[in-house]
């Protein structure tokens, strides 16, 4: 039983809680776990990551970390390779749209586990920062890459080389989050969010993931190739039939997942 991660399904949607705001050798092994059993669980249709109290996450428990330095400083770095790397990737990995409701302080990995989401939901007034470079190291968690992607690379660059705190309102305009609510709404916002992409046309939202990962560097040729190859793929499923179907009779559609 994960002590550090919780995890509760409601309506096709699957909502994953830190429950501690620095992340440990544990807490990464028990959300790595959690995800991978959500990803092989096809009743779950779209997934909410949040945090608990005042932090959605900060990054790595620089308690631990310091200890680990004093002990075996190669040992003590190695954790990115062989904890952060597979936990990106994981939520990354994910087939359903993930929305990350961001309760509060979000920091380092913290920042980078958040945008593995696809959507975010930030509580008003919660601060962000990368922090790398405050205790002199670079970024992990492919923050860097996601920086690029999200604000650009003169932006990311700021961001990382002068780590100061920025909030949630910023975090908005920049393209960072998507929305952003008082404090006491972000879950329930967040869910509700979620619970609208579980009815929806699921795998055609897979597909979308699935273009959206690789369209910032494939060529347009390349592209072209996908979108064609998944369309063709979409077009013979249930959901597009009964999408079509739906229109033509003037009705909302009733989407299943087919």
């Amino acid at each position: 039983m994960p002590e550090t991660v919780t995890r509760e399904d409601a309506g096709g949607v699957a909502t994953i809680t830190l429950l501690r705001p620095g992340l440990t050798h544990q807490s990464r092994r028990e959300l790595l776990d959690v995800v991978r059993e959500v990803a092989a669980d096809g009743s779950v249709r779209a997934v909410v990551l949040t945090g608990t109290g005042r932090a959605f996450c900060v990054g790595q428990d620089l308690g631990q970390h310091v200890e680990a330095l004093r002990g075996d400083a190669a040992t003590s770095l190695s954790v990115v390779e062989e904890e952060y790397n597979p936990l990106v990737l994981a939520l990354a990995g994910l087939r359903v749209p993930v929305v990350v409701a961001i309760n509060g302080a979000c920091a380092g990995a913290g920042l980078g586990i958040a945008l593995a989401g696809d959507l975010r939901v930030a509580a008003a007034g919660a601060k962000f920062t990368t922090a790398f470079a405050g205790i002199g190291l670079s970024s992990d968690s492919a923050l860097a890459s996601r920086l690029v992607h999200s604000v650009g690379g003169s932006r990311a660059a700021e961001l990382l080389l002068l780590p100061e705190p920025f909030l949630a309102e910023s975090a908005a305009e920049w393209g960072l989050v998507h929305r952003v609510v008082p404090p006491e709404q972000v879950l329930a916002e967040a869910q509700t969010l979620a619970a609208r992409l579980a009815a929806g046309p699921t795998a055609a939202y897979r597909a979308i993931k699935t273009v959206l990962a690789t369209a910032a560097t494939d060529s347009l040729e390349g592209t072209l190739a996908l979108e064609a190859g998944l369309q063709t793929d979409l077009g013979r499923t249930a959901d597009h039939r009964e999408a079509v179907e739906a229109f033509l009779e003037k009705r909302a559609p009733r989407f299943t997942g087919r």
